[in-house]
C-alpha cells in the first residue's frame, strides 16, 4: 500500500547540518538548502515473517544439504533487507558449505568482504562466483567495486565497463565505471563519461546525476529532477538513498569534504540496506575521514 510522501524541506545553513564538524565555505552552503529528506524505510513486517518462517522450516530434518543451502542464502538476503549484516554473512557461509558451488552466496559474501575492507578475500569470492557462472553479471559489477576501493582503478575499469556494456542504457553503471576511470585519471574519467553518454536512458531520472559529473547541469537542477516520477514514500526514500550518494562523490572529487561527508550520512539514514548506494556510503567516510588524518597539519 503506497502512503502520502512526506517531505521536509531544509533552508538551513550547511553549518547546521553539518554538527561538530567545521563551517563550510559560503560556496558550499548553497548546495545543501532546498534539500529534500524522506522518512527512513521501516522494517518491512513481511521480511520479518519471513525470517520467522525460515527459521522454522531449517529445523525440519528433511532437508537435503541443497534445500538448506537455498533456504540460508534466501534467509540471508532478508538479514540483508533488514540491516543485519552479522546475520546474513552467517547464512551465507552456511550456503556455501551446504552446497560449495552456490555462485549467488559468493557474490554476497563478496560484498560483505568489500564493506569490511577484505579485499583479497572479496577478490577470491567473486572470481568463485564467476568460475561457477561466468554469466552471473552482478559479479562484475562487484569485482570491479571491490577492485575500486581496493586501489586498483585500473583493473576496475575492465570489470565495469563489462559491467557497463551489458546494458549501456543504465545511468547507473556509467557512473560506476566513470569512478574506476576518473581514479586512474580526471580526463581520463571525462574523455570515458563523455563517450558514453549518448547511449543512456534520458527518461531515467539518474542520467541526470551523469550530466552533473559532465557539467552540463547544476546541482539544483539534480535536486529539482528528485520528486519526477515518484509516487510513494517508499520510492522516494530508495531515490534519495542513491542521490544522496552519488551527490556525496560528486562533492569529494570537488573538494568540499564537509558537503560530501554529510551527502554519505544522509545516504545511511534512510536505511535502504541493500541498496549498493547504502552499502558504500559507509567507506566513502571512511575515506574521506583517512584523507583528512593524513592531510598535512598547517603550522600557521
Amino acid at each position: 500500500m503506497c502512503r502520502n510522501v512526506s517531505l521536509i524541506f531544509f533552508s538551513l545553513f550547511a553549518a547546521i547540518l553539518t554538527g561538530c564538524a567545521q563551517t563550510p565555505p559560503v560556496s558550499e552552503r548553497p548546495q545543501m538548502g532546498n534539500l529534500l529528506l524522506a522518512e527512513p524505510a521501516p522494517v518491512n513486517p513481511r521480511s520479518e515473517m519471513a525470517i520467522v518462517r525460515y527459521n522454522q522450516v531449517l529445523t525440519s530434518p528433511a532437508l537435503s544439504d541443497e534445500d538448506k543451502a537455498e533456504l540460508h542464502f534466501q534467509r540471508g538476503m532478508l538479514y540483508d533487507s533488514v540491516g543485519l549484516p552479522g546475520l546474513a554473512q552467517f547464512d551465507y557461509t552456511q550456503a556455501i558449505n551446504f552446497k560449495p558451488d552456490l555462485a549467488e552466496a559468493y557474490n554476497s559474501m563478496g560484498i560483505h568482504y568489500i564493506q569490511q575492507s577484505d579485499f583479497i578475500q572479496a577478490y577470491d569470492a567473486f572470481d568463485s562466483t564467476l568460475e561457477i557462472n561466468p554469466e552471473y553479471d552482478f559479479a562484475f559489477l562487484n569485482r570491479g567495486i571491490a577492485l575500486y576501493y581496493g586501489g586498483r582503478a585500473e583493473l576496475a575499469t575492465n570489470d565495469l565497463n563489462l559491467f557497463f556494456e551489458k546494458d549501456d542504457s543504465d545511468p547507473f553503471r556509467a557512473l560506476w565505471a566513470y569512478f574506476a576511470h576518473h581514479d586512474v585519471s580526471a580526463l581520463e574519467g571525462q574523455t570515458y563519461l563523455a563517450s558514453i553518454r549518448p547511449t543512456l536512458d534520458n527518461e531515467h531520472w539518474a542520467t541526470t546525476l551523469v550530466d552533473l559529473f559532465l557539467g552540463t547541469v547544476t546541482e539544483n537542477d539534480v535536486l529539482n529532477s528528485l520528486l519526477d516520477g515518484v509516487k510513494s514514500q517508499k520510492a522516494l526514500t530508495d531515490r534519495l538513498c542513491e542521490a544522496y550518494f552519488y551527490l556525496g562523490k560528486f562533492h569529494m572529487q570537488q573538494g568540499n569534504s564537509g558537503v560530501a561527508s554529510n551527502y554519505f550520512k544522509l545516504a545511511l539514514s534512510t536505511n535502504v540496506f541493500d541498496y549498493v548506494e547504502h552499502r558504500y556510503a559507509r567507506m566513502e567516510l571512511n575515506r574521506l575521514r583517512d584523507r583528512a588524518s593524513s592531510a598535512p597539519v598547517s603550522e600557521e
